[in-house]
């Protein structure tokens, strides 16, 4: 077995891309090794790529999530074996990213693949449930039952309406469907643009607010008489428009989860708020399971794809050609590489 491996690396800030042979890391004792099959692209691997956003040296490695069949593992590890079709989330540089031979991860980023799934669509799913899920527990205090016993933090009356702002990305059609499982009697309203409503009330939303609607405000008014009393915000809308912040119920308890985006939203006073991201749901009561949860509910058909896939192509180069169509903008739809 060959003690080297090829990394897809960004050699400089905005490209190019290049092929590199590097030493095939060893497992630590909670780590697993998967030889990827199919990777994800990701808005974050763009603004890596392209702006050196979080970014310490170059050359880089990123990709976020990933697909394949695990190749070995760390001494305590027993979830999974060599030989397991797994997807799993995958890091920033280093021996963890996705866009590499093998990516070597610690096992509770790890879930087993159903086996009525293909690769494409599992690789499409990590980052966008976890990110969600951080969302409504962090952001909401909200429970999911798959997930958390109890919700993180203050404990606070569970909102009875809830506006999702970019219900269309992949992480908003996560957080709808984990939103109508936690909340089964909430009124679910997003934002999105309206040649994707069939989809969304698919996955859980009450109604679907047309995106570039004058009004927002009025639109929520219609179907929530007052406002609504949460806002979980996955494209950090608010930042573009504040007068989001006026669909708010003025005597709710007006809570604003915020999706980590890099951009900087002023929240009025009276709001609660909190900027979260993905991988803190693995602090949260159970979080830890958060991974293997989410492929059992997928064989379980309890879970379906936030946004549909679209194989941009197959092999390396795939990826840096992939990443480009982000410059012009990516919408309801999880742009996937098969290597």
């Amino acid at each position: 077995m060959s003690n080297t491996m090829l990394q897809y690396q960004a050699t400089q800030k905005g490209g190019p891309f290049a092929l590199a042979t590097v030493p095939k890391p060893t497992p630590e004792p909670n780590d697993v090794c998967i030889r990827i099959k199919a990777v994800a692209l990701n808005p974050l691997d763009w603004k890596m790529m392209s702006r050196g956003e979080m970014v310490q040296a170059w050359p880089a490695t990123f990709g976020l999530d990933a697909s394949g069949v695990v190749e070995e593992v760390g001494e305590l590890v027993m979830a999974v074996q060599p030989g397991d079709e797994v997807f799993a989330l995958c890091g920033i540089g280093g021996k963890t990213a996705g866009f590499q031979e093998i990516a070597t991860v610690p096992h509770h980023f790890v879930a087993k693949k159903p086996k009525s799934c293909t690769f494409e669509d599992v690789a499409s799913l990590p980052i966008c449930y976890l990110t969600a899920a951080s969302a409504i527990l962090f952001g909401l205090h909200v429970p999911i039952p798959h997930i958390s016993a109890t919700a993180p933090g203050d404990a606070v009356p569970a909102p009875r309406s809830v506006l999702v702002l970019g219900g269309a990305s992949g992480v908003g059609g996560a957080a709808i469907q984990m939103l109508r499982a936690a909340l089964p009697e909430a009124t679910i309203l997003t934002t999105a643009s309206l040649k994707h409503e069939t989809r969304l009330r698919w996955l859980g939303a009450s109604s679907v607010i047309d995106r570039n609607s004058s009004s927002i405000e009025s639109d929520v008014n219609v179907v929530v008489p007052g406002g609504v009393d949460a806002i979980l915000d996955c494209v950090t809308a608010a930042a573009a428009d504040p007068s989001v912040f006026r669909a708010f119920h003025n005597h709710g308890p007006r809570i604003y989860s915020q999706v980590f985006t890099g951009q900087t939203v002023k929240v009025p006073d009276g709001v609660q708020s909190a900027v979260v991201f993905g991988r803190q749901v693995f602090g949260a009561p159970g979080g830890l399971t958060a991974m293997a949860a989410l492929g059992k509910l997928i064989g379980e058909k309890k879970y379906k794809l936030p946004v549909p896939t679209t194989i941009v192509g197959k092999g390396w180069d795939a990826i840096g050609t992939g990443l480009q169509q982000f410059e012009v903008g990516v919408s309801g739809q999880k742009l996937v590489v098969v290597i």
